[in-house]
């Protein structure tokens, strides 16, 4: 059955293999994004907005949504000691503060669906601590709990889950792995020996806006490797 999901940000990575995996799939599509013009490519309508001063108009929105998917993101990795209050907010910003300036305005159109589903992005980082993650794994932790928050308050008309992936190959990500080298240090990190794609990703952001997920909500998903699971001795 087709529906109708509002995407934001999705202008690469693992939000534009999603919107090409929907619109595949005869679901239509609205985003609002600061780089529009991937978006547009596919024929998705875009609107305006920018993640680190996130306003959105409602009046702007589709009349009714039956998903929205907020995918703005960041990588600050330093040193505790060399993070400043401007990272921490930064990262809060991207992508805590404009995740629920988005789902504030889209919350009159998703409450017309009847059964709608929001999904979210965390990371391994705050379930697995690791050094130089500070800023970024306490922002994303802002949207765990922020996700089960929102899923009691919103049940049972509307569903909220989150994906927390391990670094996964995509633009963003590009600086950790522009070499063999680092690309073969980062798979090895992981149990199943390998680096996510933006593809794989996509596929269980489908799962979770269709309704062979409409038992789940407040779940944090982990397509994380293994790492934050699984423990493997020589």
């Amino acid at each position: 059955m087709s529906k109708h999901h509002l995407l934001i940000g999705g202008s690469s990575g693992i939000g534009l293999a999603t919107a090409r995996l929907l619109l595949a799939r005869g679901h239509q599509l609205a985003a609002a994004a600061r780089h529009p013009t991937p978006l547009a490519a596919l024929g998705v309508p875009v609107i305006p907005f920018e993640a680190a001063n996130p306003v959105l108009d409602p009046a702007l929105l589709p009349e009714q949504l039956d998903g929205l998917v907020y995918f703005p993101g960041s990588i600050t990795l330093k040193p505790f000691h060399r993070l400043t209050a401007d990272d921490f907010l930064h990262d809060l910003r991207v992508n805590c503060l404009g995740a629920v300036a988005a789902i504030q305005a889209a919350l009159p159109a998703l409450k017309k669906s009847g059964s709608a589903s929001i999904v979210l992005f965390s990371t391994v980082a705050v379930a697995q601590g690791m050094p130089f993650h500070a800023s970024i794994a306490a922002a994303k932790g802002a949207i765990e709990g922020l996700a089960k928050s929102l899923a009691a308050e919103f049940a049972p008309a509307i569903r909220v889950n989150v994906i927390a992936p391990s670094l996964t190959d995509t633009p963003l990500a590009s600086p950790l792995l522009n070499s063999d080298a680092k690309r073969e240090a980062a798979a090895k990190r992981h149990p199943l020996q390998r680096v996510g794609g933006a593809e794989e990703v996509a596929e269980l952001v489908a799962f979770l806006l269709s309704d062979a997920s409409k038992s789940m909500s407040g779940q944090i998903l982990r397509p994380d490797g293994g790492l934050s699971s699984i423990r493997l001795f020589a």
